[in-house]
């Protein structure tokens, strides 16, 4: 349902994502890691549509995003780590608004609401402006809007800051059951005992580059001198890079320009 191909992008002369090579399947739970301006964030955006890649391509619900934008992103959910709402709306005005961009029915946009807002504990803010609503609200809001058109392609960054330990264990059991369903769920994130937990693959970014990819347990085998834990794994992973980095910029700099 994902799948990119040499995808690269160029700020200039920094490479932001440098020949990213990504397959991943229906229904599969992706979790993509990587420290502070590894890439994530462009990777998303790229996949998403809202930047043009330098080099490479990028299919996403069997659509290539660059060719046929429309129709890859009838399929796909983007939810940011600050996503944008319109603080004039209530929660149920802005569903509206959303299911009517995805050309829902109106009878079926008002059911899905009323299911969303009774699975995340928002029944009783659905005529508060959302400008009203704590961090944590408007993150349920945006979630629920996110999957109201029920999409094969779920691309959220960051789904927990600001929820609660309940409502935070609602959606990792509705993204689970979204994934075991059919949905793809590509998931961006600083929580390591979240992905560790949900995630069915791991991808590791640093400076633009797929650093390490495979199960949990398949991280665990390539990297044993780190331990079980996923914070450990990633830590050695991005350490181990970062001084493969620093050697091949000292032996360039040993063998001088034009070498």
């Amino acid at each position: 349902m994902i799948q990119t191909q040499a995808l690269s992008k160029n700020f200039g002369a920094l490479r932001a994502v440098d020949g990213l090579d990504l397959d991943i399947a229906q229904g599969e739970f992706f979790a993509f890691l990587g420290p502070n301006a590894a890439g994530k964030t462009t990777t998303i955006k790229m996949l998403t549509g809202l930047l043009r890649p330098s080099s490479g391509t990028a299919r996403v619900a069997g659509f290539d995003i660059r060719k046929d934008p429309t129709a890859a992103k009838r399929l796909i959910s983007y939810v940011p780590d600050f996503p944008f709402l319109y603080d004039k709306l209530t929660p149920r005005e802005f569903l509206t608004f959303v299911g009517e961009l995805y050309e829902m029915r109106r009878a079926d946009i008002l059911t899905r609401t009323g299911e969303l807002f009774e699975q995340f504990h928002l029944t009783g803010y659905h005529n508060e402006l959302i400008e009203n609503l704590s961090h944590g609200t408007r993150q349920r809001v945006a979630i629920s809007a996110g999957l109201l058109h029920d999409p094969k392609v779920f691309i959220i960054d960051e789904p927990m800051v600001g929820l609660d330990p309940m409502h935070a264990r609602i959606v990792k059991d509705e993204f689970k059951a979204r994934s075991r369903a059919g949905c793809t769920i590509f998931l961006s994130t600083h929580t390591l005992s979240v992905a560790e937990e949900m995630a069915d693959r791991i991808g590791i970014i640093n400076h633009g580059r797929l650093v390490a990819l495979g199960t949990v347990d398949e991280l665990r085998r390539q990297n044993q001198e780190a331990g079980g834990a996923l914070e450990k794994i990633f830590l050695s992973v991005i350490d181990a890079e970062e001084r493969h980095l620093e050697a091949v910029a000292a032996r360039n700099a040993e063998r001088g320009p034009g070498q």
